[in-house]
């Protein structure tokens, strides 16, 4: 039997993708290969969003073609979308497959082991204007499952490649996401993270279809799903509509994350973000009205080309006074090809490095404070696995629906299922919990 072996670089949709890639193999008759092992055939799923991530994509490629130099070693993902030819000339590599056309990668592989000639098939995303169709019905994470919704941006922000390596906004069919979500609730997940490259975009190049309307199919279609998450949303894409959705739902949950990039408008101009601080303010507090306890965390970049200090002290005192629950903070990376990285005044490492501490401060007191809120109350979290601090300590972690990290004691029966918590100790970056009890699933009444 042939053996097939993954490593994947990047971002949630990637490894969405390769768990979708593996699905064609599984269906082939493959067997699933450790990645440091020898494999017959090796498949490397690239990321390109710094030219850092291009290094690590090479030095993986390099990896897998010394292990086994027999093996087909095979190409993907964003990296191999916008740099095809220099993935090609890397001795050993066979076959280079972009960020479409991976439901042919098996008959690649054939035509290899015939031709013995390497094949790149990487074609032009930009004309591509039809969501591929990868089906996922169940994952190796048996806690929550990702279920793709959308591909590509139209944004261009002037930091970013992403478009190029994605293409253009396209919105999967919306009959095909809620027979997915139904496909992943019957496989045993009470927890669905809808995501994409730009996820909180889907249903712009759909007609008289949106987000708000996918939220409610899905609610009102796919019975025992406890918990929806969007992964990420735009301030611009949360419509009244959309916000409205939020506040009727029974199982959207308490948390979103919204990137900011940064909460200078003068930055934001030179970034082409879409959005003006009082614009995302307004936002905010009308998501407040409708969840008031809702986790805000996001995206920050610092140091972006010519940021002053008065520029960063807008963002820094946006984040403070707004109290979002958690920052995900960026050093500004160069990224050849891009506008940003054509323009003067970048900034120097230390400013750079500087400025990330003094977020990351803030966050962290931002994040206690937050949770500190809950402490005494009871709360759902789903275990997801053995706490990593100490994995034999009997304590497991998981998450509760407003993103808070939870440790208790728990043992392997409760992976994958909600329990209820006390909040014993919050802290950063994880809150002690006490038990309560498991939510048992009450079959739904007959009508």
């Amino acid at each position: 039997m042939s053996t097939v072996a993954f490593h994947t670089l990047g971002c949630k949709v990637n490894h969405y993708e390769t768990e979708a890639i593996w699905q064609l193999f599984k269906d082939a008759g493959y067997e699933r290969a450790e990645f440091d092992g020898r494999a017959d055939v090796y498949v490397i799923n690239t990321c390109t969003v710094t030219n850092t991530s291009d290094k690590k994509s090479r030095q993986v490629i390099r990896r897998a073609i010394r292990t086994n130099p027999d093996a087909v070693v095979c190409v993907t993902g964003c990296y191999a979308q916008t740099s095809s030819a220099e993935i090609m000339e890397i001795p050993g590599v066979d076959i280079v497959v972009g960020t479409q056309d991976r439901t042919k990668l098996l008959g690649y592989i054939e035509q290899y082991r015939r031709e013995r000639q390497p094949i790149n098939a990487v074609g032009n995303i930009m004309k591509n204007r039809v969501y591929e169709e990868l089906d996922v019905p169940s994952f190796t994470d048996r806690t929550r499952a990702s279920l793709k919704i959308q591909e590509g941006c139209n944004n261009f922000c002037t930091f970013c490649i992403i478009p190029w390596a994605r293409g253009l906004m396209r919105s999967r069919d919306p009959e095909e996401v809620v027979a997915q979500a139904r496909q992943l609730v019957e496989a045993g997940y009470k927890e669905i993270v809808l995501t994409g490259i730009h996820t909180g975009g889907y249903g712009e190049d759909l007609k008289d279809y949106n987000l708000a309307q996918l939220l409610r199919d899905i609610e009102a279609n796919v019975p025992g799903l406890k918990r929806l998450r969007i992964s990420s949303i735009e301030a611009s894409q949360l419509t009244d509509e959309v916000i409205g959705v939020l506040k009727e739902s029974n199982i959207v949950v308490r948390h979103l994350h919204i990137p900011i990039q940064s909460g200078s408008d003068t930055v934001l101009k030179r970034m082409r973000r879409k959005y003006t601080m009082a614009f995302f303010a307004d936002r905010l507090e009308r998501l407040r009205e409708a969840l008031p306890d809702f986790a805000l965390t996001s995206d920050v970049i610092v140091g972006f080309p010519g940021e002053t200090e008065e520029e960063f002290m807008e963002t820094y005192t946006f984040i403070r006074d707004h109290r979002f629950a958690e920052l995900h903070v960026f050093p500004y990376s160069m990224r050849i090809g891009t506008p940003a990285a054509r323009m003067d005044n970048q900034i120097n490492e230390e400013v750079k490095n500087e400025r990330v501490h003094r977020l990351l401060e803030l966050n962290d007191q931002l994040a206690k404070e937050y949770a500190s809120a809950y402490e005494g109350q009871v709360l759902e979290m789903i275990p997801e696995e053995p706490f990593k601090e100490d994995p034999g300590s009997g304590l497991y972690e998981g998450y509760t629906d407003n993103y808070m990290k939870v440790v208790i004691p728990a043992d392997e029966s409760m992976v994958g299922k909600i329990v209820r918590v006390k909040i014993t100790k919050a802290g950063y970056p994880y809150n002690e919990g006490a038990f309560v009890r498991v939510i048992e699933d009450r079959p739904e009444p007959v009508a």
